[in-house]
């Protein structure tokens, strides 16, 4: 005989009605989605090494980094537009050049890790990385085209699995998922790269599994409970699912935090884009998606034949 769980979120008997608040989500929603797409057209994402191409170098300096001194040796080898910056503690260094002709880049990233080794004895090179222009542009077209994927499988999946209404309140409440997402991405300058579009790909399917979580009981309750009114029976679903809902989001929520945290300049982005991606995926699959499947559901979505039949009461 299974024991009782150790810990539960909520209550077995939890009747919130989630949906009174319908409208205010949708709308809420609504208003932040666009205000993302104002943000993605000005002032834009920050376009990492992948996309924008360019070089990057990252170096360690054996005492808090002098600027002066390493702006002028870059200068004195032909590299004056280098952006210099730090990163972390005093002594990280963050060094990027515009990409320029693929055949000189190498050239190009030997020079600065020389000059910095010149001017400041002792510095450490943690990272050197270039991308080419045309690279560059053919990574962000398959960037793209990886996420325009992932929504089109999500979408066949969805319809193949439940009725059209499923699938649709589905897909644009992902779509809304990931305008949010973007919009993060610019407020908090983190870099849009293919560490990036690999951390959208695992929200929407995070999102995607949570949905589908909601769905499967609407569908079971859908048979079960034949007279019952669509709004009822959503909440119901809803409130039965919550506990499963907020213990897998918390305990990817709690492994994703650490490498926020103490994850270093190339995982910290990734992983504060989860931690969003997580709260966004898990509202929504309550707030948005069953609103919406309400709304397009009502009056259409099929009802059990025979088995289980039941009547609320």
């Amino acid at each position: 005989m299974l024991g009782r769980p150790l810990l539960r979120f909520v209550r077995k008997d939890t009747h919130i009605n989630f949906m009174r608040g319908r409208y205010m989500g949708l709308l809420v929603s609504a208003v932040l989605s666009l205000a993302s797409l104002i943000l993605f057209i000005h002032p834009g994402l920050t376009l990492g090494l992948d996309f924008k191409g360019g070089i990057v170098v990252e170096a360690k300096t054996p005492t808090p980094a002098d600027f002066s001194a390493l702006r002028a040796a870059l200068a004195a080898r032909g590299l004056p537009h280098a952006s210099i910056q730090s990163f972390g503690a005093p002594d990280d260094v963050l060094i990027r050049l515009d990409a320029g002709n693929s055949k000189e880049t190498q050239a190009v990233v030997d020079t600065v890790r020389h000059t910095v080794a010149d001017a400041l004895p002792g510095t450490t090179i943690l990272r050197a990385d270039a991308v080419g222009a045309s690279v560059s542009a053919e990574l962000f077209r398959n960037g793209m085209l990886a996420l325009g994927i992932s929504l089109a499988m999500i979408l066949v999946y969805i319809w193949v699995r439940f009725e059209w209404e499923f699938a649709l309140s589905a897909v644009v409440t992902l779509i809304l998922d990931l305008t949010k997402t973007v919009g993060f991405l610019v407020l908090t300058g983190f870099e849009f790269d293919l560490v990036m579009v690999a951390a959208i790909l695992t929200i929407l399917g995070y999102s995607t599994n949570d949905k589908v979580v909601v769905y499967d009981r609407v569908r079971e309750n859908l048979r079960k409970y034949r007279t019952m009114p669509l709004i009822e029976l959503i909440n119901l679903s809803i409130n039965e699912t919550l506990n499963r809902t907020l213990g897998t989001s918390s305990t990817v929520f709690l492994a994703a935090l650490p490498l926020a945290l103490w994850g270093g300049t190339t995982l910290s982005g990734f992983a504060w884009t989860m931690l969003f991606g997580i709260v966004v995926g898990t509202s929504s699959s309550i707030f948005i998606a069953a609103p919406l499947l309400l709304f397009m559901g009502e009056g259409r979505l099929k009802r059990g034949a025979k088995t289980g039949t039941a009547t609320a009461s």
